[in-house]
Parts: structure tokens; C-alpha cells; sequence
């Protein structure tokens, strides 16, 4: 295998006419650099520099290889440099995971609104519930509720304090009741969701700090919470969501709180990646933007 400082010697060698003079411009002793050429003439089987105790030239491969070896150096130097700028300027392609219903019906205007202000930037988005493999799937970064089981991957907070609150339609509620303990939900439909083939019918409320944990049962279930919530609004029964799905319909009307006396299950969001050095100043600025305006939403109700 080549290797770029043998080039390096090779390109300084033939511009300096001396291999003495290249090892005195690249800070190494005359043995290594001659090593160096030497491996390079042995990886390729053929001489490069004809060489005497007074001068040296290029052979006739070695005059052919030059332009080679300075294109590759200056390829990877262009690497460099774009990796470089890429790590302090605002652009590029992201590759994000959303969930269903927050990202389509939330983040998504908000990504809209980021890339006009950023139009150097480009957004691959992937929407779904099922939780991505980022190391797989090609995925810069994801934002998720909940705290990522795979303790190597980098969780930042978006919305810590967020929980998930229990919601109906009115016009379920007038038919059906409100609940006023958690024990009541047993005699409700609940609309259940279901995360990696595991359905979550155990939900589990907070009064103090006591927890009530109820198992639930009902006519629907999903893996894709966007439909959960339609279902809710539809009138099919009970949902627990996370509040931030459910905020445009309660302020909306369209759907209501019940158990309001008991604290939710935490749903804290986050911004999720593999590591910090994917922490560019394009994904630093992306979850400022998103921290900001989930910061906003929060706050109403």
C-alpha cells in the first residue's frame, strides 16, 4: 500500500533535485527519507529517481508518476480543507430521523423555516416511530423521545420536562365519561401504541410520589403515534400522548385533558447522534433552532 508521506518525499525529492534537501524540508533525517522512496519505488517496481553521490533526476516512470503523486496530494489536501470548512460553516446535507407525529405535523415547518434562513444546507429526512439504527441507516442525527438505551450515543435535550398527558376527543368524553382515576381507564378504550413490537398497555401516573401503573385495553392499537392521535381526535377513545404532539389540538379544541390531578410518564425529547463529532455547526445551529421553538411551544397551556 502506498503511503502519502512516501509521496510527499518523492514530489519534495524531484522539486529540490536532492533527497538530503528534501528530508532537511520535511523536518526528517536522510535515512528515513530515503527509506521512504525506496518503499515507494518497491510498492510501484520501478525506480523513480536515478541517483549518484552528486546528483539525482527523474527516470523516465519517475516523470510519468509525478503528476500522479501531486494530484493525489492535492486531492487529499482538498479533503482536508472541505472537512475543515465543514466543521465552521453552516451547510451541507443532514441525514435526520423524526418521529411520525411530532416531525410531520411540528418540525416539519420548522425545518422549512431553518433551511430558508440556511439555504446552504440540505435535509434527508426520514419520519417514523421505529427507532433507526444511526450506525446502519446512515442517520446524522435523530430526535427522539425518551433517553437512548445505547448509552455511546450523544443525547442533547430539547424538551426535558416534557410528559405525556392523557387526551380524548369531547365528544368521547360526552359519551363515555371522564375519567377521574387512573383506575377508570380500565372501563375506557385506550388507544394503545406500539414501539418496536412492544405494545405499551401498562401506562403509569404520578400523584406525589406515588405511581399508579393500570393496564389498558382497547379495539385499536399502532406503531405509528400520528394515527393514535387521529383516532383520539376521531372520537375511538382514550390516547396517553406526549403533550407536545397533542398541544395544536387542545388549544384547537379538539381534544381534552382528563386526570389532570396526576403527573404524566416523562417524554423528554432529545437530539440524538453516534457521537460530538457530529456535533458540526450545522447540526449545532439545527438544535438551537429546534430547542428554541420546542422552548416556545412548551409554554403554552
Amino acid at each position: 500500500m502506498i503511503r502519502l508521506e512516501d509521496l510527499v518525499i518523492f514530489i519534495s525529492a524531484a522539486d529540490n533535485g536532492s533527497l538530503s534537501a528534501a528530508a532537511r524540508q520535511l523536518d526528517l533525517t536522510p535515512a528515513v527519507a530515503s527509506v521512504g522512496l525506496k518503499r515507494l519505488e518497491t510498492e510501484l517496481g520501478t525506480r523513480l529517481l536515478a541517483r549518484s553521490t552528486r546528483s539525482l533526476r527523474l527516470t523516465p516512470d519517475g516523470e510519468r508518476y509525478l503528476a500522479h503523486a501531486r494530484t493525489i496530494i492535492e486531492q487529499v489536501d482538498a479533503g482536508h480543507h472541505a472537512v475543515a470548512h465543514g466543521r465552521t460553516t453552516i451547510g451541507g446535507t443532514v441525514a435526520l430521523s423524526l418521529p411520525s407525529d411530532l416531525g410531520r405535523n411540528v418540525l416539519a415547518p420548522w425545518l422549512d423555516a431553518f433551511q430558508a434562513q440556511h439555504p446552504a444546507v440540505a435535509l434527508q429526512v426520514r419520519i417514523g416511530d421505529h427507532v433507526a439504527d444511526m450506525f446502519r441507516a446512515s442517520i446524522a442525527v435523530a430526535i427522539r423521545y425518551g433517553v437512548p438505551e445505547d448509552s455511546t450515543l450523544v443525547a442533547l435535550p430539547l424538551a426535558p420536562d416534557n410528559r405525556r398527558v392523557l387526551v380524548a376527543s369531547p365528544d368521547y368524553f360526552a359519551r363515555h365519561g371522564r375519567p377521574e382515576l387512573p383506575a377508570d381507564l380500565t372501563r375506557h378504550n385506550c388507544l394503545r401504541f406500539a414501539l418496536s413490537d412492544v405494545l405499551h398497555d401498562r401506562w403509569t401516573f404520578w400523584r406525589g410520589d406515588e405511581a399508579t401503573v393500570v393496564s389498558v385495553r382497547g379495539d385499536r392499537c399502532s406503531d405509528d403515534g400520528e394515527l393514535v392521535r387521529r383516532w383520539a381526535v376521531a372520537g375511538h377513545g382514550l390516547a396517553y400522548k406526549s403533550r407536545l404532539d397533542v398541544l395544536a389540538d387542545l388549544d384547537a379544541g379538539r381534544l381534552e385533558t382528563a386526570l389532570d390531578a396526576y403527573t404524566g410518564e416523562g417524554a423528554p425529547l432529545h437530539l440524538v447522534c453516534a457521537h460530538r463529532t457530529m456535533l458540526s455547526p450545522t447540526v449545532n445551529a439545527l438544535r438551537e433552532w429546534l430547542a428554541e421553538r420546542v422552548s416556545a411551544l412548551a409554554t403554552l397551556r
